[in-house]
């Protein structure tokens, strides 16, 4: 028989987590202490957009296997409970606040059965737990806590779950680990590679990754710099080192950035770890590595200012994109919409246009402009800026959305528009990191 699993913390990650774990065919009940959400997902509604993921879940509950709950006391029937809440960062620190994580174990403990396993999902410093099954040996101690950090990828968040490239699990018993393997034998079947790691260990794969990623990223960013100063290419660059295998040619998309709600926070509370371990000096490199990542936007508005004046006043700015990446409507540390409103604070007019972000961005920045369509967005637009690489941008008429706008000027903040059409179209057209 299926051991039951409960899901605290309905997110993006224990919304999804939650649907993937159903559709294998186990009972699965999702705890949040916020009713709205509770209601809105219990009506098949997904409170975020990510692909698929909503038809996901209706078919789940329509099938009676997954659940929603703001009751606590309803892990009791579970075996397994998935630890899923947020670890944002701290106001006025660089460290992640790990309030909703203590909360979660805290609201869960009177509710465990004995033999209960707790796993642990979110991205955490690492040490936090050990501090938590500290915690849970006081107040369950029939119970047993592991460690199984996630890898999702917004707008792949269904692949991700059900087929990963691995399964990390930090536990410090065979018991938890056969749990594990019970749990993911449909995803072991499919021959996802295996990891047993302590809790230290499996703690850090997640925060190790995600730097690693941030550092491709911020490097090619930085070739950009040293390209436009040279003369050079970074798309050809990017192409020729790709080819080296031990290099290889993914994230390496020079552009504005990187955002969202993992890569920026972590790193910085990987930063923040590291020093109150002692270890400040290991990781001072992602210093650098965020300073580039936040030049590259300042880059931006440098060429937007170089293409119009320096005082954008009144200026029509039309920005496509809005979420921090495509398939999407994450705006947490966007890029995109962090462009927009330094622009609208430098006093320029800035239209702003998203497939799916529009509403997460109205709510973060109400006093800036947004139109239903790209069409209407550049509509008299004195210059244009792609942000966010959809594929709807990527499509554009230029001949077309050159009769549109006022003045044919565009910066392809992504490297990812056709620069010949553009240019053909008659556009003045202007990348990071190439000739111009």
């Amino acid at each position: 028989m299926k051991p039951v699993l409960s899901v605290i913390g309905t997110g993006y990650l224990g919304a999804t987590h939650a649907a993937c774990m159903s559709s294998l065919g186990f009972t699965v009940i999702g705890i949040d202490n916020d009713a709205a959400k509770v209601a809105q997902l219990s009506r098949g509604e997904l409170p975020f957009y990510e692909p698929d993921l909503e038809n996901l879940l209706r078919a789940e509950i329509a099938s009676g296997r997954l659940t929603f709950t703001t009751d606590f006391s309803a892990a009791l029937s579970a075996d397994v409970h998935f630890v899923c809440v947020g670890t944002p960062q701290m106001e006025n620190s660089l460290a992640a606040d790990l309030t909703y994580v203590r909360g979660a174990i805290t609201a869960l403990a009177p509710h465990l059965k004995s033999g209960a396993l707790v796993v642990g999902k979110s991205t955490v410093p690492v040490g936090t737990a050990q501090a938590l099954a500290a915690q849970l040996s006081v107040s369950a101690p029939h119970a047993d806590l592991a460690w199984n950090p996630e890898f999702l990828r917004e707008g792949f968040a269904i692949e991700d779950t059900l087929r990963p490239n691995r399964l990390v699990v930090g536990v410090t018993n065979d018991r938890a680990e056969e749990i594990l393997k019970e749990v993911y034998a449909p995803i072991l079947e499919l021959g996802t590679p295996w990891i047993r790691a302590d809790l230290p260990t499996s703690e850090l794969v997640k925060v190790a990754a995600n730097s690693f990623l941030a550092t491709k990223i911020s490097f090619i960013n930085a070739m950009a710099e040293i390209c436009e100063a040279a003369g050079g290419d970074v798309t050809i660059l990017a192409e020729a080192i790709g080819y080296d295998p031990r290099i290889g040619n993914k994230f390496l998309q020079a552009g504005i950035g990187f955002g969202g709600g993992c890569l920026p926070k972590d790193i910085r509370a990987f930063m923040a770890r590291a020093e109150e371990l002692g270890a400040q000096q290991a990781l001072e490199f992602l210093r650098e590595i965020d300073a580039i990542n936040m030049r590259a936007r300042a880059r931006v508005i440098d060429v937007v200012r170089s293409m119009l004046t320096s005082d954008l006043t009144l200026y029509k700015i039309a920005v496509l994109g809005a979420a921090f990446k495509p398939e999407s409507d994450d705006v947490r540390d966007s890029p995109a919409l962090d462009i927009a409103a330094q622009l609208h604070a430098a006093g320029a007019l800035v239209t702003i246009h998203d497939p799916k972000a529009m509403a997460s961005a109205g709510k973060r920045f109400p006093s800036l402009n947004f139109a239903e369509s790209a069409q209407d967005c550049v509509s008299g637009a004195d210059i244009v800026l792609h942000l966010t690489e959809w594929r709807e941008y990527r499509e554009i008429d230029p001949v077309h959305f050159k009769t549109l706008v006022k003045t044919p000027l565009i910066i392809d903040g992504r490297n990812a528009l056709d620069r010949k059409k553009w240019v053909a179209a008659g556009w003045t057209f202007h990348a990071l990191g190439r000739k111009n």
